[in-house]
C-alpha cells in the first residue's frame, strides 16, 4: 500500500523568471487572491510550488494546507486562503464503488492536501483503501474511484458522467461543522516583509471587490458556474472557525503514524 505523503510531482518545472519572488495555482478558485498582481507571479501546481519555496526559489507562495503542516520552515500569513464551508465543488472524489467497498483511489498527484483529507475522511468511516497516483486527467474517467482537484476537477463534472460525486467539502463540513481551509499564503520563516504581506492583503482585497469582474472574464467554464462557484462555494477569510478547521484537520492527522505533522504558525499580515 502507498502512503499518500508520496505522491509529489515529480517532472520537469519551469524556471522561474528572475525576479519573480511570488508563486500561485492556476486554477480559478485562486485568482481573487492574486488581483493585480499577475505579471509579478509565477503559476505552477501545488507539488511545483512547494518544491520552488522549499528551494529558495520562491519567497512566498500559495500553498496546499498539508505542504505547511508537513514542514516546519514556513509561517502562514494571517487572514488570507482559500476555504468553503460545505460543498467546494472541485475538490472530491469521483467513485463508482459504493464508499464502503472502495479498495483503490487513483490521486490527483498535484496536491497533497486533497488526498490527505479523502483519507482522514475514509479513516474516521474504517475505510483503508490502496492509493495510486493518477498517471493523467484524460485517464481519469477511466479508473472506478478518482480523487480529483482544481480545474481539472471541474472539466470532469459532467451529466454524463458514470462516476457518483463525493464533494470533500461537504463531507468535511458535515462531519466536523467546521470550515476546511485548501490553501494558505506562506512564507519562508527568514522573510519577514511586511510591504510583501500589505500587497497581498491589497491584492485579495480588490479581488473580492471584482468576484463579478473575474466571474464575466475567465476563460473556462461557464459563466453561472463561475458565479456560484466564487462567491458561494469558495470564500477567502482566514478568521477564527477556519482557524478552528486546520487545528482539527492537524488532530486527524496526527492519526497516522506514518505522518510527522507540526503545529501552524501565523504572521500577520499588515
Amino acid at each position: 500500500m502507498r502512503s499518500p505523503i508520496e505522491f509529489n510531482y515529480d517532472g520537469p518545472r519551469p524556471s522561474i523568471p528572475r525576479g519573480i519572488r511570488i508563486g500561485s495555482v492556476p486554477y480559478l478558485n485562486a485568482v481573487p487572491l492574486t488581483w493585480g498582481l499577475e505579471r509579478e507571479i509565477v503559476f505552477l501546481p501545488p507539488s511545483q510550488l512547494g518544491l520552488a519555496i522549499r528551494e529558495g526559489e520562491l519567497d512566498v507562495a500559495l500553498l496546499s494546507i498539508t505542504q505547511v503542516l508537513f514542514e516546519d520552515r514556513y509561517r502562514i500569513i494571517d487572514g488570507m486562503g482559500v476555504c468553503s464551508r460545505g460543498p467546494v465543488r472541485s475538490v472530491f472524489l469521483a467513485h463508482s464503488d459504493p464508499l464502503e467497498e472502495i479498495k483503490e483511489v487513483y490521486c490527483d498527484p498535484a496536491s497533497l492536501t486533497s488526498v490527505n483529507l479523502l483519507r482522514v475522511l475514509l479513516h474516521r468511516r474504517g475505510i483503508h483503501p490502496n492509493w495510486r497516483m493518477l498517471d493523467s486527467y484524460d485517464s481519469a474517467p477511466d479508473h472506478r474511484n478518482v480523487l480529483l482537484i482544481g480545474n481539472p476537477a471541474i472539466r470532469f463534472r459532467s451529466p454524463r458522467a458514470r462516476h457518483t460525486i463525493w464533494d470533500l467539502g461537504k463531507a468535511w463540513d458535515e462531519e466536523m461543522h467546521l470550515p476546511f481551509v485548501y490553501a494558505v499564503w506562506v512564507v519562508r520563516k527568514e522573510i519577514t516583509d511586511a510591504k510583501l504581506f500589505a500587497k497581498l492583503r491589497k491584492a485579495k482585497d480588490k479581488g473580492l471587490e471584482n468576484l463579478d469582474r473575474i466571474a464575466t472574464n475567465y476563460p473556462e467554464f461557464d459563466g453561472p458556474f463561475r458565479q456560484k462557484y466564487l462567491t458561494q462555494n469558495i470564500h477567502y477569510h482566514i478568521g477564527e472557525d477556519e482557524k478552528r478547521g486546520i487545528d482539527r484537520f492537524t488532530h486527524e492527522l496526527r492519526h497516522f503514524p506514518d505522518l510527522k505533522v507540526y503545529d501552524p504558525e501565523f504572521i500577520a499580515s499588515m
